[in-house]
């Protein structure tokens, strides 16, 4: 597959048009309530500079994302009526959002480019719904709760627009499915957006009830919380990182061959994905595929190059159960040691995750040695045992996953 996606396209370009048409109208119209502007892009850009990325966390910058809806959304300013309107919001947004991308941009760190774009589309959506409906006098009648109810409605349909539009981008970028994809949004919604979209409304009406000084007070909680959420992801990287180390004691001790492990675990996480997995199935799915030979460290003599696929029903059931006992001594999630003893069992009793171990597993010992043509052969064989030994909807989107990237057989390790 060559060349950008379609559709990476088109929101590049549109957020492109409507950056330059915003340019241009504010350069002919001349910018407007200058140390608002000021204030705000520059909490933009130091929202940008902080910008990150880590497990279960979607929003990349939270404060430069709340800060900007907030502009997008303030209508009164110590308790003056504002004029800058949605060109100004966009064009002061994407300004602060460039200047603050530059050490991303610098470092390489991608995709910076659709992060822009999603963040100029997300936050002029915001500023078309509130800004020329609230400089018509639309809203003058909306005071005190009515008021507040009405930014966290707009607030609550531009996340919605938001998460619909990350789900369509990562879905343009790696073709996994896209209604998995718009589901993680959603459930990610009730976490770190919740926090942006409330963290956006607060800045907007304290800003027209106090001024300017509110804004450095209502960042607090929110830097908090992204603190919160650095500091989570750093414990699941280290919990990872144990989980690693334990799944190469088969290959130090030489039962499995080097690198199995991780392979079967991101092309089982590929297959997960295009299966519809949710984020905590594919945790658990990625933990039971890196520990799913750890059974064979229970064995006096261990199986030719690993290759348990080959090996006697009843055999590959004692190995899994051993396996199993030993993830459940190292205190992991319960849920992975159950997909580890039940790698294998006869499908129609597995649970999915298990399901996607065995096959993944077993077109890995099949391919890896079979040199050209292998990964074909591998996975025609896997097709016909799929009546009784593999789940048939697991082989075939092992196919599909394998199609997109094309079928070569694993690099032996």
């Amino acid at each position: 597959m060559g060349g950008v996606p379609a559709l990476l396209v088109v929101v590049r370009g549109a957020a492109g048009l409507l950056v330059t048409v915003s340019v241009v109208v504010t350069l002919r119209t001349g910018p407007v309530e200058r140390s608002l502007a000021l204030a705000f892009g520059a909490l933009v850009a130091v929202g940008e500079l902080t910008r990150w990325r880590g497990p279960q966390l979607r929003e990349a910058a939270p404060l430069g994302a709340a800060g900007a809806l907030a502009y997008a959304l303030l209508g009164e300013a110590a308790g003056r009526p504002t004029h800058h309107g949605t060109a100004q919001v966009v064009t002061v947004v994407c300004a602060a959002s460039l200047l603050g991308s530059v050490p991303h941009i610098a470092r390489g760190q991608s995709p910076t480019l659709d992060h822009l774009a999603r963040r100029v589309l997300t936050v002029g959506f915001a500023a078309v719904c509130f800004q020329p409906l609230y400089n018509r006098g639309v809203f003058d009648s909306w005071v005190g709760p009515a008021y507040a109810l009405l930014l966290v409605a707009l607030l609550t349909l531009t996340a919605l627009c938001d998460a619909v539009l990350a789900a369509a981008l990562a879905h343009a970028r790696t073709r996994w499915p896209f209604g998995p994809l718009l589901r993680d949004e959603l459930r990610a919604l009730a976490g770190i957006g919740s926090a942006v979209c409330a963290t956006g409304a607060v800045m907007a009406l304290a800003v027209a009830a106090a001024g300017l000084w509110a804004l450095p007070v209502f960042c607090v909680p929110l830097l908090l919380t992204q603190l919160s959420f650095r500091r989570y992801a750093a414990v699941r990287a280290t919990y990872r990182q144990t989980i690693a180390s334990l799944a190469r004691a088969t290959e130090i001790a030489g039962y499995t061959p080097v690198g199995h492990a991780h392979r079967v675990a991101a092309l089982g996480l590929a297959v997960g994905r295009d299966l519809g997995l949710t984020e905590p199935e594919l945790t658990v799915l990625e933990y039971a595929a890196l520990m799913h030979d750890i059974g064979q460290l229970s064995l006096v003599d261990p199986v030719p190059a690993g290759a348990t696929a080959a090996l006697p029903p009843a055999e590959q059931r004692r190995i899994a159960l051993l396996g199993g006992a030993v993830v459940r001594q190292t205190g992991v999630n319960p849920q992975v040691a159950t997909v580890v003893e039940r790698q294998a069992d006869p499908y129609p009793e597995q649970p999915r995750a298990a399901r996607i171990v065995r096959v993944v597993n077993a077109y890995e010992e099949k391919a890896r040695d079979a040199g050209p043509g292998g990964a074909l052969a591998a996975l025609e064989e896997l097709r016909l045992g799929a009546a009784g030994d593999y789940a048939p909807e697991v082989v075939e989107a092992l196919a599909r996953v394998l199609a997109r990237g094309s079928l070569t057989a694993p690099a032996a390790g």
